[in-house]
């Protein structure tokens, strides 16, 4: 999150805007992939109709997210509500594996205010920081690829041998880009959910050997 936050903030001031903005974007809006996004439509003055349909296409993976998200060990009105605003690809990682089980809901609000802290704040420092980066200096925007890559890894050593689980991942998302290249994201979701929830079907109906 610190390595990543700094990049953002740093890349904030690259395209011009001024330092809260990756304050208060960090704060408020705390979703990294489109708060990427969201600095070149911001330096284009993009139409709000086109925030609005981009913030959606990006965040709709939270509603396949919430399908498994341990949120039910949570208590307290305000916990939940704070814990599904802080639902991110990281915490859902750090709460979705089998390891993860057996964390109390007061762990999990914990780790996701503290990850929400270091984004924001790492944020913050990377903008105020910004201006001592040289302008030749490129590439910052890769740093959430790489997280991805990162978590991609991880979730494939948590399958343990699972080898089905990422091959469908992977043509999912090559059929997405084939067919619905404009909304690749969701449409990979939603052919992914589709596949997990086929093989579950046909895997329950086989007759069980003796």
């Amino acid at each position: 999150m610190l390595p990543l936050g700094l990049a953002f903030g740093a890349l904030v001031i690259q395209s011009g805007l001024d330092w809260w903005w990756a304050a208060l974007s960090s704060a408020l809006i705390y979703g990294g992939s489109f708060e990427f996004l969201l600095i070149g439509m911001v330096a284009a003055c993009a139409p709000l109709t086109s925030v609005a349909v981009a913030a959606f296409l990006v965040n709709a993976r939270h509603i396949f997210y919430a399908l498994s998200f341990p949120l039910h060990r949570v208590r307290g009105r305000f916990a939940k509500t704070y814990s599904t605003f802080a639902l991110t690809d990281e915490a859902y990682a750090l709460t979705a594996s089998e390891q993860a089980r057996s964390r109390s809901g007061r762990r999990i609000v914990w780790m996701q205010f503290f990850m929400h802290l270091y984004w924001a704040g790492s944020a913050t420092a990377g903008a105020l920081l910004g201006s001592l980066i040289p302008d030749g200096v490129t590439g910052l925007d890769f740093a959430l690829t790489a997280l991805f890559t990162v978590l991609a890894l991880d979730a494939v050593r948590d399958l343990r041998g699972d080898l089905p689980t990422p091959l469908l991942a992977l043509g999912s998302a090559l059929a997405a880009r084939l067919l619905f290249p404009g909304e690749m994201l969701l449409a990979a979701f939603a052919l992914f959910a589709a596949g997990l929830l086929a093989r579950h079907l046909t895997t329950a109906k086989r007759p069980a050997h003796v």
